[in-house]
């Protein structure tokens, strides 16, 4: 359930999103009455409305909240308003342990403290008759001071179905509750073995769970982990702790401390969280007696290998009803894995790349009605919850840095980076839309504006290059590095159609040799265990390919083979939605979150009609009269004029030309679009040939034609891809001899430039302020035109179009996952002061997040205002990401 900024909750006024999981969304609010920040848990709409788990939780959160110990995170009671129900905490600042350890082993005189602390905590809250049942490293936060707080006590049994049971639901981020938002996989690797089976637990699963913390905070990796969540609770159950891998330097009576935490006979176990705080004083004081570590036999560990043997498969057959779509009992490193990674309700999933090592994903979209603002996400692969990073706004097509500790993005025409712990972004240099990137491991970043030539910069920022030499109207995007960090894959899209296609290169000799006809980005895949070959995957019309490539010779060997049907683009042109790590996952989307459906709507929203089917299209630009339109449909199809009375579409544009961004002349006789870097002009009944109207190095982008004929506006990116506003003097004329000039030049984007009816005022969106927003100056039909500006837009704002008589001006605001339909009423007149009212809320539709720059709308306006044609999204539902464990392996025995 979202909550907005400002909400009241009480005395609590919610101020940020923090975080989201299956327990819920975490805000950041204050309490205007003892004028303080806290933290407001929102529990799901659905567990809120079942009366009884209600009552349960609020007599388990009476209990909680009787804990007062200062290394516990208290809570301070719950609050509602309406269909709200939310746990008001204590806020902790600062990173949790698990992004601690991320940065590598902790030192033992540094996790000691930490450790002995944890235990205090949870001897404290024993004794109160309360059990974690959660107890990991994000659940534990080291403060500045190196004071240490431990969250969510007791939340686990609180949220559970039926807190009677030992179940594995009572794991909040392993939950099997089907009420839990959807949300099925969670963290296994601290299970206790016995909670893992599913048996009743008591305080000894927290003992082991804190022995598991101890052990990674020394060695710096978790002591259990496996591919996929059966896997890893396989390997809780089978598997001795590998307590050789401590640091040398660990003391003996900690090692033996961790022997005795990790027992997996329960009743062998080291009995008391304050045995463990004890232990870890004596060793800190100096006090702690020299104790030998008993080895585990081998013998030992065989006989609890078959012991274990039976238990695990039982447990592993349970468990692919989660959301394993497939499971088949093979040896592990032949064993084929499915699992379906559902994201919330109605998202938006535009972007998302999987870390090196297969860990984690970053998504880049809008999340249900989580946020009005689309950014990047980062989820593990076991757990549900969904992490937002700061500074992201609108990002873009995000990749990884070899390392795993960074991510690359685009965003606000600047080319971004911010660690994968979370911080401030940034700008390495300017970059326009963005067309992908990659970063290898000299901390070289090679990257596409968007258009043209592949770019290079330092990780640390600086001058960007130019690497390639595209040919006049091609574009080079999505590069990808192999391991070497020299050669790299990219596409050629635009130009010349025989040269389009997937091509190799090296930093060293940026000349590209084509590899593929295909227009599609590809995802490099190092060879498998047994395999000498690398794989590339590409998508060709609908079907994600695999291609097997010599590294070593760099060329393609064997036959392509089919690897997923139905498989998609991202909303980056030419880029597969497919990611795979340096150890064989794959994650991909199939078939979803581009299909659209243009309909008209009334001012209220009241749907009036469909028009055409459903299809790829991304925008849609009315004719004067309302009886066509112009839609665009890619690359590959062209431009198209929809006659939309008779419901009749025509061909408007062939191959080599594209037809993007078009403009209607005010008689409706002509059509200016862009195809490659240029504009072209072409008779709108499908007379003579389309004739070039401008043409030079830079990307234009028509987006208006003055009401009198004499103006084209239109958008073009100069040496640093930043978006610009300029005019062509009389478009309808011959070309060449009108000579365009600049509107307006800032070191901002600027674009979707609109004239008024009587040509005095231009709207427009700039990115000045952060963020997109609509704006109005006046133009006076020259070069030189009166001084001020107009913020018309209020929250953020896009795609501003007038109504046909000037008396409203609209555009689209965020809301959620769609976009919300504004109208700002305008005060015509004479004044040389532009005067605006309040903008006010119309309607909202769902659709894919357009790109300013690029001058596309989803949105026509008829010339009474009172109708609305948009491109609605026509995909609806919980989208699911498709991970493949041993993609390979699959493919060859036709799964």
């Amino acid at each position: 359930m979202t909550v907005a900024t400002g909400t009241r909750l009480g005395p609590y006024e919610v101020v940020a999103l923090i975080g989201a999981g299956g327990m819920g969304e975490v805000y950041r609010a204050h309490d205007t009455r003892l004028n303080r920040d806290v933290a407001l848990k929102v529990l799901p709409e659905a567990f809120s409305r079942d009366t009884q788990r209600m009552a349960r939780f609020e007599r388990e959160a009476k209990l909680l909240a009787s804990l007062n110990h200062p290394n516990i995170a208290a809570i301070y009671g719950i609050e509602e308003s309406g269909p709200i129900r939310a746990l008001v905490m204590e806020l902790v600042e600062g990173p949790n342990l698990s992004e601690r350890i991320r940065g590598g082993p902790v030192p033992v005189d540094e996790a000691l403290p930490i450790a002995r602390q944890v235990a205090d905590a949870v001897e404290y809250a024993h004794e109160n008759n309360v059990i974690h049942r959660d107890l990991k490293p994000a659940n534990i936060k080291v403060k500045a001071d190196g004071m240490v707080k431990v969250l969510d006590f007791g939340l686990a049994k609180a949220m559970s179905d039926d807190p009677t049971e030992g179940d594995m639901s009572n794991s909040p981020t392993l939950s099997m509750a089907a009420t839990m938002q959807g949300v099925i996989l969670g963290t296994a690797a601290y299970m206790a073995p016995e909670q893992a089976k599913g048996k009743r637990v008591d305080r000894r699963a927290d003992v082991w769970a804190f022995g598991v913390v101890l052990y990674e905070m020394l060695v710096g990796k978790q002591l259990y982990e496996g591919e996929t969540i059966p896997e890893t609770l396989a390997s809780v159950m089978k598997e001795a702790p590998a307590l050789e891998n401590l640091p040398a330097d660990t003391p003996p009576a900690i090692r033996n401390l961790l022997r005795r935490c990790l027992e997996k006979n329960v009743k062998r176990r080291l009995q008391h969280a304050g045995e463990a705080r004890i232990i870890i004083e004596d060793v800190i004081s100096g006090v702690a007696p020299a104790e030998a570590e008993a080895a585990p036999t081998a013998r030992g560990h065989r006989l609890f290998g078959r012991m274990a043997a039976g238990a695990a498969a039982v447990l592993l057959l349970a468990l692919a009803g989660l959301s394993f779509v497939h499971f088949r009992e093979v040896p592990p490193d032949e064993r084929v894995l499915r699992l379906s990674v559902r994201l919330p309700e109605d998202s938006l999933v535009p972007f998302f790349a999987l870390s090196p090592d297969g860990r984690r994903l970053v998504i880049g979209g809008n999340f249900g009605d989580r946020t009005n603002v689309a950014q990047l996400w980062l989820r593990a692969l076991d757990s549900p919850e969904l992490q937002p990073l700061a500074g992201t706004d609108a990002a873009r097509t995000p990749f990884w840095s070899p390392d795993g500790r960074y991510i690359g993005f685009f965003a606000e025409g600047k080319l971004k980076t911010v660690l994968a712990t979370g911080g401030p972004a940034q700008a390495l240099c300017d970059s326009g839309l963005g067309g992908g990137g990659a970063w290898n491991r000299d901390g070289v970043i090679l990257f596409s504006p968007g258009g043209g030539p592949l770019q290079r910069v330092t990780a640390a920022g600086g001058d960007c290059a130019a690497v390639t030499k595209p040919e006049e109207g091609s574009s080079h995007r999505l590069p990808v590095f192999l391991p070497d960090g020299n050669h790299f894959f990219y596409v050629v899209t635009g130009g010349d159609a025989a040269k389009r296609g997937i091509y190799l290169a090296s930093l060293d000799n940026p000349d590209g040799r084509r590899l593929l006809a295909d227009q599609s980005s590809v995802v490099f895949v190092p060879p498998a265990s047994g395999s000498e070959n690398s794989h590339i995957l590409f998508l060709r019309e609908e079907t994600l390919m695999a291609q097997p490539f010599d590294g070593r010779a760099l060329q393609l060997v064997g036959e392509v083979f089919p690897v997923v049907d139905q498989a998609s683009m991202t909303f980056t042109t030419s880029q597969v939605a497919a990611s795979a790590s340096d150890n064989g996952i794959l994650v991909y989307l199939a078939g979803a979150g581009r299909n659209h459906q243009y309909t008209w709507f009334d001012r209220s929203g009241k749907e009036l009609g469909k028009v055409g089917s459903v299809g790829t299209q991304r925008s849609v630009v009315l004719s004067p009269d309302d009886k066509f339109a112009a839609i665009p449909r890619g690359a590959a199809s062209g431009l198209w004029l929809r006659e939309l009375n008779r419901d009749l579409e025509t061909r408007f544009t062939f191959s080599p030309i594209t037809g993007n961004s078009p403009v209607w002349s005010p008689d409706g006789s002509r059509v200016v679009f862009s195809s490659g870097a240029d504009l072209y002009r072409k008779d709108a009944h499908g007379g003579a040939q389309e004739e070039a109207l401008l043409s030079n190095a830079n990307r234009k982008r028509a987006s208006d034609w003055s009401r009198d004929g004499r103006f084209l506006l239109y958008t073009e990116e100069d040496q640093g891809n930043r978006g610009d506003l300029w005019i062509l003097p009389d478009p309808l004329g011959k070309p060449g001899d009108s000579k365009p000039y600049p509107f307006l030049q800032t070191e901002f984007v600027e674009s979707q430039g609109q004239f008024s009816l009587d040509g005095r005022w231009i709207a427009y969106t700039s990115t000045e302020s952060g963020r997109e927003e609509v704006y109005v100056r006046p133009f006076a039909g020259g070069p030189s035109s009166p001084s001020g500006k107009w913020l018309v837009s209020s929250d953020g704002g896009n795609e501003p179009r007038w109504r046909r008589d000037g008396k409203e001006l609209f555009y689209l605001g965020r809301s959620g996952n769609g976009r919300r339909v504004m109208a700002v009423p305008i005060q015509t007149g004479p004044s040389s002061v532009f005067e605006s009212g309040a903008p006010a809320p119309l309607f909202v539709f769902p659709v894919i997040a357009i790109v300013p720059q690029s001058n596309s709308f989803a949105y026509g306006v008829a010339a009474d205002g009172e109708r609305f044609l948009a491109n609605v999204l026509a995909d609806s539902g919980s989208p699911t990401l498709n991970v493949v464990v041993n993609w390979q392996k699959a493919v060859a025995q036709g799964e």
